[in-house]
């Protein structure tokens, strides 16, 4: 059974930083593409930033330059650094498996952006 974990939501002001993380399991992690979504209130399901097997990196315009999303295959785990926070970044966030498109995603972790 595939389980995506996601962890490191909070509340930021404007400016600020968080990472989050992703405990993947029942998968082989390193050989699939991950991905970062997220939903805002009121808005459908936004894909934010993917990496492939083989470490390639892609991002939304809206996150291009503030969102680093990374990988630790040893540890079966993603990441997404976020700096320079707006308050349009606020919605949940979602690890998942694939790219552009999710083939599967997790619970979600909250990220509110105010001040």
């Amino acid at each position: 059974e595939v389980q995506l974990v996601e962890s490191g939501g909070g509340l930021v002001q404007p400016g600020g930083s968080l990472r989050l993380s992703c405990a993947a399991s029942g998968l082989t992690f390193s050989s699939n593409s991950m991905a970062w979504h997220r939903q805002a209130p009121g808005k459908g399901l936004e894909w934010v930033s993917f990496i492939t097997a083989g470490g390639s990196t892609y991002y939304a315009d809206s996150v291009k330059g503030r969102f680093t999303i990374s990988r630790d295959n040893a540890k079966n785990t993603l990441y997404l650094q976020l700096d320079n926070l707006k308050t349009e970044d606020t919605a949940m966030y979602y690890c998942c498996r694939g790219s552009a498109i999710a083939t599967f995603k997790g619970q979600g972790t909250q990220v509110t952006v105010s001040s």
